[in-house]
């Protein structure tokens, strides 16, 4: 049976830019109540401001997703003013570039705060108001959460991490009808790899290896709309993602192989 999201609460982390923010715009073509929390301040708020000129019901929420009392307030704040969550969408994260033997470990650990810890607190923080409301968890993962990603071991670690936990949450809550949807998208041009950071901690400033061409955040956005619909559990995007994902699980010495030549460079920083 496909979900039907009109007057359905959805909830967006990160959700100010990039794919959350296209997500959160195709969702409220849906019909849907938006909830975008973000700590980016003056983003959220010209988001926020966007959305409902368009005459979408949009509530705007700041929100750090390392911390878990920001997470826990910024949830609960949205059940307050809405009444419930029926769809949370963990899609803030973070990634990193350069190689692990000068990567610093605090690196590791902001990565892992960002995409791993903030994810679990948002979830933690909603999920008896989605369980009530037999609703929909989206966690925006990554083709490197199911294959290896050289010169991105901390971004990769995170990912995988995010695999382990919702795959066992979504056997866990499926017979409260409560599902897991996760996505893992290619590579989407978003700000996420102007933001990476460098081996350094600081904003890396060496040139992103890619494969294929970068897809847009609004047409990602349309593939998991429809697969929230649908109903999916997972949703590998790009057909660069696809081939990726098909290869690792095939010839996973040959796809090793022909990824670390693509991503040879990265190890130079």
């Amino acid at each position: 049976m496909k979900r039907n999201f009109e007057d359905k609460v959805v909830a967006i982390t990160g959700g100010a830019s990039g794919i959350g923010l296209a997500t959160g715009w195709e969702f409220a073509r849906k019909g849907a109540k938006i909830a975008i929390l973000d700590m980016d301040e003056a983003a959220l708020l010209d988001a926020g401001q966007a959305l409902s000129k368009a005459g979408h019901n949009v509530y705007a929420v700041s929100c750090d997703v390392t911390k878990e009392d920001d997470c826990t307030r910024a949830v609960a704040s949205v059940i307050e003013h809405f009444g419930g969550i029926d769809v949370l969408f963990n899609n803030a994260g973070i990634t990193q570039r350069g190689s692990f033997l000068n990567t610093r470990v605090s690196v590791f650990k902001k990565v892992m705060d960002v995409n791993f810890f903030g994810s679990l607190y948002c979830t933690k923080a909603a999920v008896d108001s989605l369980i009530e409301r037999k609703g929909l968890i989206i966690v925006n993962e990554s083709v490197a959460g199911l294959t290896p990603l050289l010169g991105r071991t901390g971004y990769s670690a995170s990912k995988h991490a995010l695999q382990g936990l919702f795959t066992s949450l979504r056997c866990e809550l499926r017979h409260t009808g409560t599902h897991v949807l996760i996505v893992c998208p290619g590579f989407i041009k978003t700000n996420l790899q102007t933001r990476a950071l460098g081996s350094d901690g600081n904003i890396a400033t060496h040139a992103q290896s890619t494969i294929g061409k970068q897809d847009t955040p609004e047409h990602a956005a349309e593939v998991i709309v429809k697969g929230a619909e649908n109903g999916d559990h997972l949703l590998v995007l790009t057909a660069v993602g696809k081939i990726g994902y098909w290869v690792s699980r095939l010839f996973p010495v040959f796809y090793e192989k022909m990824m670390t030549k693509k991503f040879i460079s990265e190890l130079e920083q």
